[in-house]
């Protein structure tokens, strides 16, 4: 009598098992050079972006710097009647000092410019005093109160311009700190897994 071997299903998967130790290894091996990738690749971004931020911060402080110490703007000497205790008790640490600092030039801006001008024009803006004067374009004093106007409120404007930039440069400096905290951490945490992950996935491997 013959015999009639049927063939195997089709759906059988006859391909060789994969032993489990190797996919162990396997997956161990993928995390590990996963994790590695990453760390490697934030520490290098923490490292540029560090370095860049110190760049950034270092341009704008001395950008500032320069641009004030070009204009000679002092502050009036200490004892002067231009710089009264009484009337201007939040300069007096200032007197007699260049405005060269974002700070610096802030408190210039508001704490002494600001007070001549309301003076100026018995407390009008200089749009008040403009609108003034084109209504009655004869009037020399009013003339006079808008150039004052113009240029110190001009002047006021620059100055605080330079302070914002100060500000801004300011924070991109402990910005670079931090980053460059993060970038240490990063590099010692990168550097100790690498000598560690070998002696992780061994042990890994072992126990599967």
């Amino acid at each position: 009598m013959t015999t009639v071997t049927a063939p195997a299903p089709s759906h059988v998967d006859v391909r060789p098992a994969v032993v489990p130790a190797v996919a162990a290894r396997r997956t161990v091996l993928g995390f590990v050079a996963t994790r590695r990738i990453v760390e490697i690749v934030l520490t290098v971004v923490l490292g540029v972006g560090s370095g860049l931020l110190f760049y950034g911060s270092n341009f704008g402080l001395n950008m500032v710097h320069s641009q004030l110490a070009a204009q000679s703007i002092s502050f009036p000497a200490k004892g002067s009647a231009g710089l009264s205790p009484t009337e201007y008790p939040d300069l007096q640490r200032y007197a007699g000092q260049k405005v060269d600092s974002g700070p610096k030039a802030k408190a210039y801006a508001n704490g002494f410019i600001n007070r001549h001008l309301a003076k100026a024009a018995g407390g009008k803006t200089y749009a008040q005093a403009s609108a003034a004067s084109q209504a009655d374009p004869t009037n020399a004093k009013l003339t006079a109160q808008v150039a004052t106007l113009f240029k110190g409120e001009t002047l006021r404007g620059l100055l605080l311009y330079a302070w914002g930039w100060s500000v801004v440069s300011t924070v991109a400096l402990y910005a670079a700190i931090g980053a460059l905290v993060a970038f240490l951490i990063m590099a010692l945490v990168t550097l100790g897994d690498f000598f560690a992950d070998p002696k992780i996935a061994a042990h890994h491997i072992a126990k599967s």
